[in-house]
């Protein structure tokens, strides 16, 4: 075939096509030309004024979804924003899941910040858009850009009827410049159509008709399945393990040990296992028998921990904040009240477990990955195993609920670590004891608390023991184990005082939703409450003056937390009481109790109705919530998450705890970590104050309250206070 010269011109457009990633022959066959040509003027045609949209002459509108999907929503959350400043029809648009990429600012899903972090930068992303399709049917219908509008996908000219799609627009709109994001003008709140609706979940069909998704279904051809199983003691390695019998068994293609290094977050040492199938990997991972340094367990047991958290009550520990005279505002109460509080370590216990597909090819490695953290995952990885960052390409996939516990990629760096030993994709899949044994749990806590009501029934005094812990040192807290010198009630009453104390501990610790908060709040709420009924005050009441006077209370120097208004929180207080009926009578036996708590920049207020037995049988019967998030994005997703915290919430309160034996989680299966049951979710109203507020997420701030609230509501039901989680452990029982 006679070879057709390239012009210069194509050479360049080739190479821009190309991303410069391939070296070109400076001649084509001539219909090799033809295509590539044509297929440059179809992509000339799209218009793409940035990443995350794509219109084309089909009028097809693509919105990329930038952000690591878990359950939040922001999958469809996140695109909205777009949709609206775009104004697309958002029920045809095709939302996309963007993999790891550079163009689009960072990708995580954690702490609650995808939608403040991503509101105006998508916004800006939408509007710009719109203004260049506006632009472009002013040129085509040779009128001003200030005579026309735009509804659903389309360019309207009111005064003469016309209007024209955002496809008929694209291959126009994507020869324009575009415009300075600082020219382009964003809607006013009160014109928006998408935001604030609801919205379901772009992935709902897809669930519930069981298509694959999430990181457990993916599959390639001549996929092999892994397991990889690391000692029971965390940092215990191998001595020696029966490799030769585990590759003996049927579907079992290897079977090695990986030496790993001593970085918890990292590659531990443990034995791979790769099999035809997850059930034959799953099954010689129940003959394997490996020998364990464990000399790292000591007496890393949870009776220890007891023992050694009593005794440092009994010191005085280091004062991280002293405001005042607590002394003499003790000497001088009218009532002082004394009380020790504790939350056990908790495990995310995601529905799906931790897991990672990767393919090591051509120098480096594919992955379809559900971390929270690509970009971490990326770079753990390379740091590693010593492989350049730019070989590894990370497709991100939706994971079956995260709650912090993906926010460490150990799985994804184990399953780079045994691709590399062979040619063909694998699937790593932990079991449930797996992922039961290795998470990165939520730490527990001692407070050892007193309290103090002036002759007025105000809060004057407050001081805390805090007893937590400190990863292999008592110098500074575990991940998520410390707690800020600015915790409610700090800066809000005159005479404050907060002591700590570190136990070492073994246990890896981690963010688990809400950190620090899902824990505190239980304390700090449980005891204001007890405070409240010393002073003979109305636990609504007391919380309010608690707060004082409406004001912006901003961190205290040298703090990084966010400012307080306490007029929003006082708002979301007072519409929980109205809309819960706090106040009126009710039966014997029943009882209400309220929370709140300012998490993750969100104000959170709720109040838990439970009835209790004679013979100690619990039953939650409603929790009311009020949130002040700023606007809310989709209200349907909105609920989800309030309703989801609520569950979640009272399942952990009420049902969970990880104890530890010699170094070793006790709780391995759902049957010793048990889940709430459907029949037990009770009834739910959620409410919203939308303010002018910047937004934040919601897959946090609820969390923490629900706790407290429903322990505050069984001492009104009985006059028990709850001091310690879980309630089953204080002779209360499933309904």
């Amino acid at each position: 075939m006679k070879a057709t010269p390239v012009s210069r011109r194509d050479f360049i457009r080739v190479s821009a096509l190309a991303g410069g990633g391939f070296a070109l022959s400076l001649s084509f066959p001539g219909d090799a030309l033809a295509q590539i040509s044509q297929a440059l003027d179809d992509t000339a045609k799209v218009f793409t004024p940035g990443p995350f949209i794509k219109i084309t002459p089909e009028n097809i509108i693509t919105i990329l979804a930038k952000n690591p999907e878990t359950g939040q929503g922001v999958k469809t959350s996140l695109p909205m924003i777009v949709a609206e400043e775009l104004d697309a029809d958002f029920a045809t648009v095709v939302i996309e899941q963007a993999g790891l990429r550079g163009d689009v600012g960072a990708q995580f899903a954690g702490g609650s910040r995808s939608t403040p972090d991503n509101y105006m930068l998508l916004r800006r992303a939408g509007a710009t858009a719109r203004a260049m399709l506006i632009e472009a049917a002013a040129q085509t219908w040779g009128v001003r850009a200030e005579e026309l509008s735009t509804d659903k996908g389309r360019v309207i000219h009111a005064a003469t009827g016309r209007s024209l799609t955002y496809g008929q627009l694209a291959t126009k709109a994507a020869t324009l410049p575009i415009p300075d994001e600082r020219d382009v003008k964003l809607k006013s709140e009160s014109e928006f159509k998408v935001l604030g609706s609801r919205v379901g979940g772009v992935d709902n069909p897809a669930i519930v008709t069981g298509q694959a998704l999430f990181g457990i279904d993916q599959k390639l051809p001549g996929m092999l399945h892994a397991t990889y199983t690391k000692c029971p003691v965390y940092g215990g390695k191998v001595v020696s393990a029966n490799l030769d019998r585990i590759k003996a068994l049927p579907g079992v293609k290897d079977a090695f040990v990986i030496e790993g290094t001593d970085n918890i977050n990292g590659l531990l040492p443990g034995v791979a296992i790769l099999a035809t199938s997850t059930w034959a990997a799953f099954s010689a991972k129940r003959q394997l028998q490996v020998t364990w340094d464990e000399s790292a367990a000591g007496a890393h047991t949870t009776a220890a921990y007891a023992a050694q958290a009593e005794a440092l009550a009994k010191t005085g520990g280091a004062t991280v904040r002293n405001d005042g005279d607590v002394a003499g505002a003790f000497a001088s109460a009218a009532k002082v009240v004394e009380a020790s509080y504790f939350y056990p370590f908790l495990n995310h216990a995601t529905l799906e477990p931790q897991g990672c597909t990767a393919w090591a090819r051509d120098g480096g490695i594919e992955f379809w990955t559900t971390s929270q953290t690509p970009g971490s995952g990326r770079d753990l990885v390379a740091r590693t195993l010593g492989i350049a960052a730019d070989k590894l390409k990370l497709n991100l996939v939706r994971a079956g609920g995260g709650f912090g516990r993906r926010l460490a990629n150990d799985y994804m760096v184990e399953a780079a670590a045994i691709a590399l030993r062979t040619a063909a994709p694998i699937k790593l899949t932990w079991t449930r004891e797996d992922d039961m044994r290795h998470c990165f749990f939520r730490p527990a806590g001692f407070h050892h608390l007193r309290g103090a009501v002036d002759a007025a029934g105000r809060l004057s005094a407050w001081h805390n023991h805090f007893v937590t812990f400190g990863y292999k040192n008592t110098e500074r807290p575990a991940s998520s184990a410390g707690m800020s010198p600015d915790e409610l009630p700090a800066r809000f009453i005159p005479n404050y005082r907060l002591d700590q104390s570190l136990l070492s501990t073994i246990i890896p610790t981690g963010p688990m939703r809400a950190p620090g908060s899902n824990g505190l709040a239980f304390v700090m709420q449980g005891f204001i409450d007890e405070l409240a009924h010393a002073a003979g005050r109305d636990p609504v009441d007391f919380r309010l003056e608690l707060l004082g006077p409406d004001r912006v209370v901003p961190p205290s120097q040298g703090q990084r937390g966010a400012s307080y208004d306490t007029a929003r929180m006082k708002g979301v207080i007072r519409l929980a009481a109205e809309k819960s009926g706090w106040g009126s009578p009710l039966p014997r036996g029943e009882g209400r109790g309220v929370a709140f708590h300012y998490s993750h920049q969100g104000y959170v207020a709720m109040v838990a109705h439970v009835a209790v037995s004679t013979d100690g049988v619990l039953k939650v019967k409603h929790v009311t919530a009020v949130a002040d998030v700023g606007p809310i994005i989709n209200l349907s997703g909105a609920e989800n998450q309030m309703q989801g915290s609520i569950i979640d919430g009272l399942s952990m309160a009420w049902l969970q705890e990880m104890t530890y034996d010699r170094g070793r989680a006790v709780q391995t299966n759902f049957d010793t970590y048990p889940l709430l049951r459907s029949t037990e979710t009770p009834g739910m109203s959620v409410h919203f104050i939308q303010s002018a507020n910047p937004p934040t997420g919601l897959g946090e701030p609820g969390f923490p309250v629900v706790p407290p609230a429903i322990c505050n509501a069984i001492f009104a039901a009985t006059g028990k206070r709850i001091r310690s989680l879980p309630i089953t452990k204080n002779d209360l029982s499933w309904s």
